[in-house]
């Protein structure tokens, strides 16, 4: 899958966030919902704009980001501040 024909980025539009297709709807939310434990079907009730294909797009976005950051490799420590994750060095 190549992600890059379902995310898109626009600096006006969600403070520059990774979008959905352009659509109002991050790829942070997409996974955030998806780690909650709300099913595929479940979160397409909630945001009927999102197709089947987003989900895979926004995974594929998230490995290709993580693979490639300063963090990849480091241990994730278990504490949670300000909204990310303290990694160890």
């Amino acid at each position: 899958m190549n992600y890059r024909n379902y995310i898109t980025i626009e600096p006006n539009k969600r403070g520059g966030k990774p979008c959905v297709r352009g659509l109002r709807i991050t790829v942070y939310e997409v996974l955030e919902y998806l780690a909650s434990d709300m099913t595929e079907a479940e979160i397409l009730e909630d945001f009927p704009d999102l197709m089947w294909q987003d989900f895979k797009a926004c995974i594929a976005y998230a490995a290709d980001h993580f693979h490639n950051s300063k963090q990849y490799g480091k241990n994730v420590s278990q504490s949670w501040s300000s909204g990310y994750w303290q990694y160890e060095s």
